[in-house]
């Protein structure tokens, strides 16, 4: 039950994080998204940092990690709301803007949590 307090706690946080960051700057950038797609870049590399860190001579305790990365992560990213984003601009014919958003989003995703991990690694 504890783990299960520890998701709860760190997803309530992540998500109302990304409503702070995320609602104001898609007002103002519609055709892109960048709130979510900054939440979602700064998710990865963060995941990918508590995960490299969790795994490097338990830094970080499973508890820790459930918090951080299962909770806090999955709480601040939102694969929900870039589907309908995505959705959205397809249905506006805004084909480059969802190509470039579709992309860019995946890419640099990717190298976020890569660029996590391996910051993870100079931790010692």
């Amino acid at each position: 039950m504890k783990q299960v307090l520890l998701v709860f706690l760190g997803g309530g946080i992540g998500s109302a994080l990304r409503f702070v960051i995320s609602k104001p700057l898609n007002l103002v950038f519609h055709n892109f998204f960048l709130g979510t797609f900054l939440v979602n870049i700064i998710g990865c590399l963060l995941i990918g940092i508590f995960l490299g860190i969790s795994t490097k001579a338990n830094l970080l305790s499973q508890n820790n990690t459930l918090f951080l990365a299962t909770g806090f992560c999955g709480g601040f990213t939102t694969f929900s709301a870039f589907a309908f984003e995505k959705h959205s601009l397809l249905k506006n014919n805004e084909i480059l803007s969802f190509s470039l958003y579709t992309f860019s989003s995946i890419a640099v995703g990717v190298i976020a949590v890569a660029l996590g991990l391996w910051l993870s690694k100079l931790l010692d």
